[in-house]
């Protein structure tokens, strides 16, 4: 085996990732090396003169690629949480082997047939788990045309590797857009209406480009969003909503032939797997299970909240024509105006909370949060190697003091991390080296820094982001499955988001409060009063959320629907969102040309899964409203039946185990106020 750290054992704590030997130079032989052992693998099991058998055919393919997903895995964590220009560039090269294998292996007849003869002829001996990966592999080649014809096969390989190349693309060009942008001040009255938060924030990304005397603003999202939702200056406001408005829309760094191509490459794979769209194909394996089904979520949710969004916005126009005889509202005025009548309606303000949600403090107490329902112990080791000198690993320990698992938490924007928040599994748990490993998670995101004079305290919004990921963490810790890719997250995507979406709720609950939400200088409890006022507030626009998040799911599902080429991303964009628009649309802006969840991730014809699965965690939760937010049964309940099965069962099954019942979408429009 050749001399790479990626092969070499350095006997780390927990077998932990020895991110401190890795070089740029090391990725491509370690992942050409990969990619010889996962083949000289396939070509083992076909060559086998044995009859075809679980263990010598599918546990066999499971473990072929372990040495090649382990060096994938660390690059790809890397190119969004920590990547320079070089190794972003290495994507180019990357991506494509990765495409290459991937088809190698189920666009090849002899190993398709081996699969084949195994699924037909179950061994009746094989447990669940073993039988739940013949199933889930089997039908993984037939969806990527292990049954079609050699022709076919050849179709699909040259899509897969153009496809390979586009994605990355897509999001280096969002992150390189992203950071080109700056909005400089040097006139402190331009700063007017701003918390202090903000202006240390904006004084100290401008000292750190040798600019001292003036303030320094950018597209990140603690930088941005505190500017669009303070500052009193207008113009300043429409600069940099049209800043992030038409990102990589025609500009240095567009996106606009990349999405193009993206969409027709998909239709055209899809149309050769025997589907009429790219949409018909991705939920053929989804909960939803169809375009219709998905679209009847989105149609129902749409009636329930698009009056109350458009009265919403109109008594927000009155008021912006009342307090700044504001005749043309637009888009960058509306976070302004509704912090504005927030607080006067619910004396509330994001900055308000700020001072109770110290970040060091909002991550302790996600740790008491699944200390009291899953027994889980959180110790910091700081001998473990990590990507950024930011980054924080615990260790999670059972009530019984057994090993769990690791988690890496690296809170704050950089220049070399993506936008957005994210968790990531660095190592699954399942099968590796013949042995059953527990899990390495990563939860990444670009949350308000500390300054000069202040700790990083966030906004309450920051704080429901930190749960949210902090779900997805547990879904991947609390695995308990023999097969890394039937375990963890690897479950259909529109289930993805229930274990994710369901923590946000402790976010506003006393209970879960009282545990960390102390003052920053004081050590105070957040006040019941405070409280109230989170809970009283809670659903005021909740109308016009949801209305966004259905408009970003129109925009996924009318792409990947539509088998039309599209001439005009902005102006076929205009088209999806008539039905939706309450403004009228701003010229130069789109949504699409920067959308990464779907062009630059997973989520294509996808996105629409965070609705999906807030009827699922709206009703599930209920249950624990119930029984008190920390009922152990509840939560043992919730552990056993979803959090530890991955993708072991259909997901509805795993649900009715822990509900008894199938979901209802009345607990989801009662719960924001919709009802």
């Amino acid at each position: 085996m050749i001399d790479n750290p990626f092969f070499k054992d350095y006997n780390l704590q927990y077998d932990a990732i020895p991110f401190n030997q890795f070089k740029i130079n090391h990725f491509m032989p370690a992942i050409k090396e990969g990619v010889k052992i996962a083949n000289e693998k396939i070509n083992q099991i076909t060559t086998n003169s044995e009859l075809p058998t679980f263990h010598n055919t599918v546990l066999a393919l499971e473990e072929a690629t372990e040495k090649l997903d382990y060096v994938m895995g660390v690059y790809w964590h890397l190119f969004g949480s920590e990547s320079n220009n070089e190794l972003k560039a290495l994507a180019e090269k990357i991506s494509p082997i990765g495409s290459k294998l991937n088809n190698d292996i189920l666009l090849n007849n002899l190993l398709f047939k081996k699969i084949e003869a195994v699924n037909k002829n179950k061994d009746e001996s094989l447990d669940e788990e073993d039988r739940r990966l013949i199933e889930v592999t089997y039908k993984n080649f037939i969806r990527n045309g292990a049954s079609l014809t050699k022709p076919e096969k050849e179709k699909i390989r040259a899509i897969d590797k153009e496809l390979s190349l586009l994605s990355p693309k897509f999001s280096n060009n969002c992150l390189s857009a992203e950071n080109k942008f700056e909005m400089w001040i040097d006139n402190k009255n331009d700063l007017e209406g701003l918390p202090d938060s903000a202006i240390n924030m904006a004084k100290q990304a401008a000292q750190a480009k040798k600019e001292s005397s003036k303030w320094l603003f950018t597209l990140q999202g603690p930088s941005f969003g505190p500017f669009l939702t303070y500052a009193k200056n207008r113009k300043l406001r429409q600069k940099l909503y049209l800043a992030y408005g038409s990102l990589c829309n025609n500009d240095d760094y567009s996106n606009n032939d990349i999405i193009k191509n993206i969409v027709q490459l998909k239709h055209k794979r899809a149309k050769i797997l025997g589907f009429n769209t790219y949409a018909d194909y991705v939920l053929d394996d989804r909960m939803a299970e169809s375009v219709k089904n998905v679209y009847n979520l989105l149609d129902d949710l749409y009636d329930n909240c698009f009056e109350g969004a458009k009265n919403d916005l109109n008594e927000l126009k009155a008021y912006a024509k009342k307090l700044d005889g504001i005749d043309d509202f637009k888009p960058w005025d509306q976070s302004y105006y509704f912090t504005k009548i927030k607080k006067e309606k619910f004396n509330i303000d994001p900055e308000m909370l700020r001072p109770y949600f110290k970040a060091e403090n909002v991550i302790n107490g996600i740790f008491e949060v699944a200390k009291k329902m899953y027994g889980l112990e959180f110790r910091q080791i700081n001998d473990i190697d990590v990507w950024h000198e930011e980054v924080k690993v615990f260790e999670i320990l059972n009530d019984d003091l057994s090993f769990l698992g690791l988690i890496y938490i690296d809170l704050h924007p950089r220049a070399t991390k993506r936008s957005g928040a994210w968790m990531n599994s660095l190592k699954d748990n399942g099968m590796y080296n013949g042995k059953i490993r527990r899990p390495h998670v990563q939860f990444t995101a670009n949350l308000t820094r500390s300054t000069a004079d202040r700790p990083a305290l966030l906004t309450f919004g920051e704080v429901t982001t930190v749960f949210h990921e902090f779900g997805h963490c547990l879904h991947g810790l609390l695995s308990n499955c023999k097969y890394r890719s039937i375990g963890n997250t690897n479950v259909k995507w529109d289930f993805v988001e229930l274990p994710s979406q369901i923590m946000e709720n402790w976010a506003s609950e006393k209970d879960a409060l009282s545990l960390f939400a102390n003052h920053f200088e004081t050590n105070e409890i957040i006040p019941d009063e405070l409280i109230k006022k989170i809970k009283d507030s809670k659903n005021y626009g909740a109308a016009g959320m949801y209305l966004r998040q259905i408009q970003l799911a129109y925009i996924d599902m009318a792409w990947h629907t539509n088998t039309e080429a599209v001439e005009n991303v902005e102006e076929y964009e205009e088209k999806i969102l008539r039905k939706t628009a309450l403004l009228d649309k701003v010229k130069n802006t789109s949504v699409s040309t920067h959308f990464g969840h779907i062009f630059g991730g997973g989520y294509a014809a996808g996105y629409y899964s965070y609705k999906w699965a807030e009827v699922l965690e709206a009703d599930a939760f209920e249950s624990f409203q119930e029984n008190g937010i920390f009922n152990q049964n509840t939560a043992s309940s919730f552990r056993k039946n979803i959090l530890s099965k991955g993708n072991l069962k259909n997901p509805m099954e795993l649900y009715k185990d822990f509900k008894g019942r199938e979901p209802k979408v009345t607990a989801l429009l009662k719960r924001d106020g919709l009802i």
